[in-house]
């Protein structure tokens, strides 16, 4: 496979450890470019739904690869997300190229890029409503391995896939989220603290738009998901791009062809599993 450079590359709400997590999708892009910085913008691993019982072999190879590309060389910035928000106890740690965080202000060919997950700015997550936002998790959970099933048989009649999920998940941000207004309230924050760009992810809608207001103007991105769309963002050519995995373009793994083999990466992958179930 031939590898595309890029400086910056910002993935986020992959959720490994879920039905839903497109694992083998997320390998194949991690194999298909040699960034010079991989943020990894929260809900990689998804806590709320881990089980020692269901982490397959493709899972296991996004985490062995992002320990590959540290060991390359590419740096790797760890932001955490409320799904792994268990994470959060180690914030500000940094080991080699590795570091571990919360939020993160960068510059970037002299503008500053402010980059965090996002879910500070979602009601849902905090309080009262933090339950009834895990129940909500575990409902989608379940509608993921529906949609699943279905679009095996849609496959097996030379039908195309639906996601029934993708529209559950739009009519919550729209009616409980609110994206508009998730958007311009980050985005009046990142103009106050003059930043030029302002990343989160969280909210699975991948978005570049330039917002303005009376104190100025700023560029608020959203890498997406790899559950529904399967997005990024990456920064080359002096400019920022959202990235869209083209199934039809790129060959994924095969995910039988997947494995782990235990090599010097094992022990640090089991205590990084082990940290956050802990």
């Amino acid at each position: 496979m031939q590898k595309r450079s890029v400086d910056v590359a910002v993935i986020s709400d992959l959720h490994l450890g879920t039905y839903g997590s497109r694992a083998a999708e997320v390998l194949t892009y991690l194999k298909s470019i040699t960034p010079r910085l991989l943020v990894l913008n929260g809900d990689i691993i998804d806590v709320w739904q881990f089980s020692k019982h269901y982490f397959p072999p493709p899972h296991m190879a996004v985490i062995k690869e992002i320990f590959q590309l540290l060991a390359s060389g590419t740096r790797v910035i760890y932001i955490t997300g409320n799904h792994d928000e268990n994470l959060r106890r180690y914030n500000d740690l940094q080991l080699g190229n590795l570091q571990l965080t919360d939020k993160i202000v960068i510059e970037i060919d002299g503008k500053m890029t402010w980059i965090f997950h996002g879910d500070a700015f979602d009601n849902t997550t905090k309080g009262s409503a933090r339950f009834w936002a895990r129940m909500g998790s575990n409902g989608y959970a379940v509608l993921l391995g529906f949609n699943r099933m279905i679009n095996r048989a849609l496959k097996l009649m030379g039908r195309e896939r639906i996601s029934l999920s993708k529209k559950v998940m739009q009519r919550v941000n729209e009616s409980i989220v609110r994206i508009d207004d998730f958007e311009t309230l980050v985005a009046e924050l990142a103009i106050e603290k003059k930043y030029d760009y302002v990343i989160c992810g969280h909210i699975h809608q991948p978005k570049k738009r330039i917002i303005e207001t009376e104190l100025g103007k700023v560029t608020y991105l959203n890498s997406g998901d790899w559950i529904e769309h399967l997005t990024s963002l990456e920064y080359y050519d002096k400019e920022w791009h959202i990235y869209h995995y083209d199934e039809s373009k790129m060959k994924t793994l095969d995910i039988k062809q997947v494995k782990t083999q235990p090599d010097v990466m094992s022990n640090e992958i089991d205590l990084y599993l082990h940290s956050l179930h802990a």
